[in-house]
């Protein structure tokens, strides 16, 4: 029987606390019989990204460790970072990568949403598993950040669909669903103008006449003294990452602004770079399969 995939990319609202990201880190990596692809920690995010892949069963039972670790160890009334957020855990989608069926991702994600629901933190489920349009989009359900959690916990438009109906200081929220491989995609800028990365971004999403599947908002990088244009392709064969490139460099150009480098968050699906050859090296008739490691994937 063919082996089953599913990939889980879990974000945390910590990314500064070595010590407790290294506490979260293990209770993963102690997790048998999945493969962790990445781990990314940001300090001026504030956020650690986890991917990892396996069974479902497997991917699921890593997820449970480590959510169980991070509510612990996370207390978002303290939380600051540039990076939107609204819970300890805060996002955590399941992505079909073989042989494994829509309903039974969603299985996993409701089953995971009901053990976080279990631990007393309020959970929404969003994209495939959205159980209202209203909660479809993540951009949605995170309107107001943390710090819209006691207005929205009075409404009964935002009851949770696992967990208790209130304002749980220490752990917020978290959203859970299955999605289609969102690619992660920042390009930052040479200057520390925080308007200019946000009048970018405007132009950029979608939901502000931009790029039909692209989210973006722009940030801070305080580190490094440069601003971000940070964004979400949610489907890089229709929103390809030449196309977004090229249209952030024409903006950034406009402002007199150059680019300093960009980064790709977290595993990416090897199909995201076909248009990347394609475009950058003008390739007229390139296929994946001329590539040799793909003949080795089995």
């Amino acid at each position: 029987m063919a082996k089953k995939i599913l990939l889980c990319e879990l974000n945390v609202s910590e990314g500064r606390d070595e010590a407790k990201i290294k506490r979260i880190t293990e209770a993963l990596t102690a997790s048998p019989n999945i493969t962790i692809m990445d781990i990314d920690s940001d300090a001026d995010h504030n956020r650690s990204v986890y991917t990892w892949i396996g069974e479902p069963e497997d991917v699921l039972a890593g997820a449970m460790n480590i959510t169980k670790q991070a509510v612990e160890e996370i207390d978002m009334a303290g939380h600051h970072g540039s990076h939107p957020r609204q819970g300890a855990v805060d996002v955590v989608p399941f992505v079909p990568v073989r042989n494994v069926e829509k309903d039974e991702a969603l299985n996993i994600a409701r089953r995971y949403g009901k053990f976080l629901g279990g631990l007393g933190v309020p959970v929404y489920y969003y994209e495939d598993a959205a159980t209202k349009p209203s909660r479809q989009n993540l951009v949605d359900i995170r309107k107001g950040q943390y710090e819209a959690l006691p207005e929205k916990m009075r409404d009964e438009e935002w009851r949770p669909d696992e967990g208790p109906f209130a304002f749980i200081p220490k752990s917020g929220v978290t959203v859970t669903g299955v999605r289609f491989p969102l690619v992660a995609y920042n390009v930052n800028l040479r200057t520390d103008d925080l308007e200019i990365a946000k009048a970018i971004a405007k132009r950029m999403r979608f939901s502000t006449g931009g790029l039909r599947f692209c989210r973006a908002i722009g940030l801070a990088l305080e580190d490094r003294g440069l601003v971000q244009v940070s964004m979400n392709l949610t489907n890089f064969e229709k929103t390809p990452i030449p196309v977004v490139y090229d249209l952030v460099k024409s903006l950034a150009d406009s402002y007199g602004v150059g680019i300093a480098d960009a980064e790709l968050v977290g595993p990416l699906p090897l199909a995201a770079l076909e248009e990347v050859i394609r475009h950058s090296l003008r390739v007229r008739h390139f296929d994946m399969n001329q590539i040799i490691e793909t003949h080795l994937l089995g």
